[in-house]
């Protein structure tokens, strides 16, 4: 089973490649406090997709596409 992950779309300075940042929170072993940490992913856009930075994405873990980038854009949220 495939990871599918919510993140928003920071880039899309690239050709068919949007950066998506996921942000998640968990809770410190030791001190309760909820800490919320966020990481880029970088992304494959298909050409009938139209994506655009601020948007919220669905992105899905699949084969390598290039060195970076190991995830595909498979839902887009409307605004």
């Amino acid at each position: 089973m495939a990871k599918v992950l919510t993140g928003k779309v920071v880039s899309t300075k690239m050709a068919q490649t949007a950066v998506v940042v996921v942000e998640r929170a968990y809770s410190h072993p030791l001190y309760r406090k909820t800490i919320q940490k966020h990481k880029k992913f970088k992304a494959h856009v298909s050409d009938d997709m139209k994506v655009k930075d601020g948007m919220m994405v669905d992105i899905q873990e699949c084969r390598p596409i290039s060195k970076d980038k190991s995830f595909k854009v498979v839902k887009v949220y409307a605004e």
